[in-house]
């Protein structure tokens, strides 16, 4: 498939947005890290910012952005109707809880309800994301167990990395709480090399004998290509990505996205203060430019099935 920019800063940006709040209603919830007001309201603050940006981005990829409301209406059947809805559901929630750092007006109760439940709306938005994807049965890439996975996991590694950097600014980035982070953010790219395994492995369905009704005859090839030239659907969903440059990408991803912000990470542990806020800053830089590759890359080597029309394989 094409990778549009704008799909990959929606997903990459939504993503972290929903890791960020779901981290600090984390937080709140268990009492597990001692954040200062101020500086839990500013990352709420940040985290919807994000949200927002990546739900606006998306909008551009449509033909007509104005009809983007009309998309919610089929929330019975499509996974992106369902995903709208639940993220403007979201919206409430993370507001209450975001006002509830500083505003006395808002009682624990009403604040470790809305955490609660801004909690489990992020967590359902990220998955009906990865299901708009994983719905598609004419993009075999994407069709699969391993995506909804991938896209929760890489939105805890990319909140957990900004999460560090809110405990920095509070003083209370311990080591615990630092290998917390790592460990989410190992497991996260473990998944996502399980993802990259699988479709590397994995046969496809449909080919050009099945697709045709003459496989039983042996291999089918065409004899000439339907088009002198490429049209609107080799473009769109026949995007292609050299095997050697998709390994190059894929460890590039891996050395930006999990080893070097690992190492930091461990290295911050064993510092404090500016140092150590400086540390998971650039680790979280890292962190973020490794997802977008990533997810410039799931994109990249996705094909549809259209595309046996034209004599390429899935």
């Amino acid at each position: 498939m094409d990778p549009a920019y704008s799909v990959i800063l929606f997903t990459s940006s939504s993503g972290a947005g929903y890791g960020l709040i779901a981290w600090l209603a984390l937080a709140r919830l268990t009492s597990l890290w001692e954040i200062s007001p101020v500086a839990a309201l500013v990352s709420c603050l940040v985290a919807l910012a994000l949200i927002s940006t990546g739900l606006l981005s998306s909008t551009f990829h449509l033909g007509h952005p104005e009809r983007a409301w009309r998309a919610m209406s089929q929330w019975k059947t499509s996974w992106l109707s369902r995903e709208g809805v639940f993220a403007i559901l979201a919206y409430p929630a993370a507001l209450v809880f975001t006002a509830g750092w500083i505003w006395p007006k808002i009682s624990p109760a009403m604040m470790n309800a809305a955490a609660a439940l801004t909690l489990v709306l992020a967590l359902v938005t990220v998955i009906s994301t990865g299901m708009i994807n994983a719905s598609l049965k004419t993009i075999p890439r994407w069709h699969n167990h391993w995506v909804v996975p991938v896209y929760v996991a890489l939105a805890a590694a990319s909140g957990g990395l900004l999460f560090s950097v809110v405990l920095a600014v509070s003083d209370a980035a311990s080591t615990v709480s630092l290998v917390a982070v790592l460990g989410v953010l190992l497991i996260s790219w473990q998944i996502k090399w399980l993802y990259w395994r699988f479709i590397d492995k994995q046969q496809p369905e449909s080919t050009t004998g099945t697709a045709t009704g003459l496989g039983h005859l042996g291999t089918v090839t065409q004899l000439e290509a339907p088009h002198t030239s490429e049209n609107y659907l080799l473009k769109e969903m026949g995007f292609q990505v050299a095997r050697k440059h998709a390994i190059k990408l894929r460890r590039m991803a891996m050395n930006i996205g999990l080893i070097l912000p690992a190492i930091l990470l461990i290295l911050a542990s064993a510092t404090a203060g500016a140092l150590q806020l400086a540390l998971l800053v650039i680790a979280l830089a890292f962190g973020l430019s490794g997802v977008v590759i990533e997810r410039w890359l799931f994109f990249a080597e996705a094909r549809h099935a259209v595309t046996l029309f034209y004599g390429r394989s899935l």
